[in-house]
């Protein structure tokens, strides 16, 4: 990186800027965790309401929904780490490093993953 780059104040707020993104990230995830979480609670009382018998509910959407609130907090964890790394190896005057393996490749992969335990047990909650 070049001297001037170093003391570029966008190189600096483009990383608190990219920081804040998966900050933003995180809380919906955990937002969204405790909607699933409670999702099952929702059916058990809509059922209920309806009149329709209760089934035992089996505990999924909670610890799929309590997952999602623990991979929020690992990627607020993970986010600030690489946060400060970033702007450590900047003030040192080091190139950006891209990796295959980022962050955003690895919480795309796990969200959809619980995207699709989520349709097949939604699907199966239907019936």
């Amino acid at each position: 990186m070049e001297p001037d780059q170093v003391h570029d104040p966008r190189v600096a707020l483009a990383a608190e800027r990219t920081l804040l993104a998966w900050i933003r990230t995180s809380l919906a995830m955990m937002g969204f965790g405790f909607v699933v979480a409670r999702f099952g609670l929702f059916l058990r009382e809509l059922a209920q309401v309806e009149g329709a018998p209760i089934r035992p509910g089996s505990g999924i959407s909670l610890w799929i929904g309590c997952s999602l609130v623990v991979l929020g907090v690992v990627v607020n964890i993970v986010a600030a780490a690489l946060h400060v790394r970033n702007i450590r190896e900047f003030i040192q005057g080091k190139p950006y490093r891209v990796s295959v393996s980022s962050l955003g490749v690895v919480v795309t992969l796990t969200l959809a993953v619980i995207g699709l335990v989520l349709t097949v047990y939604l699907s199966f909650w239907s019936r």
